[in-house]
């Protein structure tokens, strides 16, 4: 008899649920659940950096998303699966009372953007993040040292005290804190109560400077000094991590009845998505995973006899068990990739959106559409014009740092650039530029793990750039100038979830035999260009050049 496992894949705008065959790896049925509120811009602030979520939205998505897909398929698919295995972005926060409800499910708090899960780009705790860093480096013990040595304002304990600082009714309500990634699985199985609720190795690990080395999080005295607000905190959050191996616990009868499914099947411990979705996209060790996106994600894993006392400087740390059972996971990534061609988009958009409306010489609706089909074929031919150039015809050098710089070596408070504009320059070489830019940042992280040793020979590819265009995937192949494949599923992020579900539910006994079983394989490779290869090591070197002349200055910005 046919089995299932549900992954469901929390990612920033929306929720995604993907039926999967256990014993095919098949995705027999998907369904994407748009978080409503967040496509309405409800309580973000792009010019703050302030990007907010409500637990509504992932309540209503998780459950449109996972009926939308069994009713794709025949009657009674629902009771066939076996677990449900679920990844999150992070570090997402939330601050919780004791029964583990988000505060902003509370009436009082329910429009408080402070009382709702912090995304991941959220930036407004850099302060936070540097007095952390500066904590740190002056303590006996660096507590962020397997975490790269530098703290980032996306991360936990820096969202927490900016919100301590900022929202004193919040502070005084909120008995512990929460990741997305932990929330959702607690909620499933009625185990919500921090005393109960498991916490993922992935999240505290890397984002919560969690470690066996100190038994767990940062010692009472250490957050008594980075601000006495924190007192107490400790003791009501953990000690005690898990991988996304084990179960988190049982589906509820309630959750059972509204999803469809049978009441006490497994319900796996949840991780971030750049990691389930790297184990999705069938990660083995000296495999770099890029998850490529708004941002990127990049993973590894490696033996421990490898890693051994290596403290990797400048990366998103290093976690016994938070990609696979029994590795050091190794993340990194940039804060914005998509995001950066997006913003070009949308700067490319203003006079439809700004002056289009008010000319008067069509009608509303015509404008409407007139604005929506304009500006869903800016990104495609800016791409085909784009291709058409030689990389050193742009005469332009671009830096990555929109949204700050997330590895190597973390500073939200870097701004982007882009140098060599003349009256010649049309939007596809700016264009052209900003490809260049990102990929010089992915060769970076590459340049960082090579430095110390971890060797790299592949790539493996996944995500909506990687799936749909080609020109910013052969650019990458070019730069990196190694082999990249592409991971065939539309959904690697869902699959890794739900190879995690089928062990947690004992269909398989580890996620390397869920790996083999499930792993959809890849549709595409793309190899170097030694023509292009060679012009980009020497712009490679620009951008480098180009980065530590104005960093400072563009730190001091804004």
């Amino acid at each position: 008899m046919d089995q299932y496992v549900i992954g469901l894949d929390f990612g920033t705008g929306s929720v995604r649920a993907v039926v999967v065959n256990v014993n095919t790896g098949k995705e027999e049925a998907s369904k994407v659940a748009y978080y409503q509120r967040w496509a309405a811009g409800k309580y973000c602030d792009a010019a703050q950096n302030q990007f907010r979520q409500h637990p509504l939205d992932y309540i209503e998505g998780l459950e449109t998303a996972v009926t939308g897909a069994l009713a794709q398929l025949p009657a009674g698919t629902g009771k066939k699966v076996m677990g449900i295995g679920i990844d999150t972005t992070g570090s997402t926060p939330c601050a919780v009372d004791q029964e583990g409800m988000p505060l902003a499910l509370q009436d009082k708090f329910t429009e408080n953007p402070n009382a709702m899960f912090i995304l991941w780009k959220d930036h407004t705790a850099v302060g936070e993040a540097e007095e952390i860093n500066k904590l740190a480096k002056e303590w006996e013990n660096d507590f962020t040292k397997y975490e790269g040595g530098i703290y980032s304002s996306e991360w936990f304990w820096a969202k927490i005290l900016h919100i301590f600082r900022k929202d004193e009714k919040v502070r005084k309500a909120a008995y512990s804190w929460v990741e997305h990634c932990d929330w959702i699985p607690a909620l499933l199985t009625g185990t919500q109560k921090p005393s109960l609720l498991k916490r993922s190795r992935c999240a505290a690990g890397h984002k919560a400077m969690w470690h066996q080395e100190w038994g767990g999080l940062p010692d009472e005295e250490f957050l008594m000094a980075l601000d006495p607000l924190l007192k107490g905190l400790r003791e009501r959050l953990f000690s005690t991590t898990y991988t996304a191996d084990q179960p988190a616990g049982s589906l509820t009868k309630e959750w059972a009845e509204r999803l469809g499914l049978n009441p006490g099947i497994a319900v796996a411990v949840g991780a971030f998505d750049a990691h389930m979705g790297a184990v999705g996209g069938q990660i083995t060790e000296e495999t770099l995973v890029k998850i490529m996106g708004t941002s990127t994600c990049d993973i590894m894993v490696a033996a421990p006899e490898v890693i051994g006392d290596k403290l990797i400087p400048g990366i998103c740390g290093q976690v016994d068990g938070s990609v696979l059972p029994g590795f050091i996971g190794l993340e990194a990534g940039q804060s914005a990739f998509g995001d950066i061609y997006a913003w070009l988009k949308e700067l490319l958009s203003w006079p439809l959106e700004a002056i289009l409306p008010e000319i008067g010489v069509i009608n509303k609706r015509t404008a409407d559409e007139l604005e929506a089909k304009i500006a869903e074929q800016i990104l495609p031919k800016l791409t085909e014009e784009a291709e058409k150039l030689d990389p050193t015809e742009t005469g332009l050098i671009a830096l990555d740092w929109l949204n700050g710089r997330r590895t190597p070596d973390a500073d939200q408070t870097l701004k982007g650039a882009i140098i060599g504009l003349t009256l010649g320059t049309t939007a596809p070489r700016i264009f052209r530029a900003l490809v260049e830019a990102t990929v010089f940042g992915a060769k970076a992280i590459v340049d960082r793990f090579r430095r110390e040793g971890v060797e790299i020979n592949q790539v493996v590819a996944m995500g909506g750039i990687a799936q749909k265009n080609d020109f910013v995937m052969q650019i990458t192949a070019d730069v990196l100038e190694i082999p990249i494949k592409v991971a065939k599923s539309e959904q690697t992020c869902a699959l890794g979830a739900a190879m995690f579900g089928a062990v947690a539910a004992g269909l398989y006994t580890s996620i390397s035999e869920a790996q083999e079983k499930m792993g959809s394989g890849f549709s595409k490779t793309f190899y170097p260009r030694e023509k292009f290869a060679k012009i980009y090591r020497e712009l490679y070197a620009e951008y480098l050049k180009l980065g530590k002349t104005l960093e400072a200055d563009l730190r001091r910005l804004g």
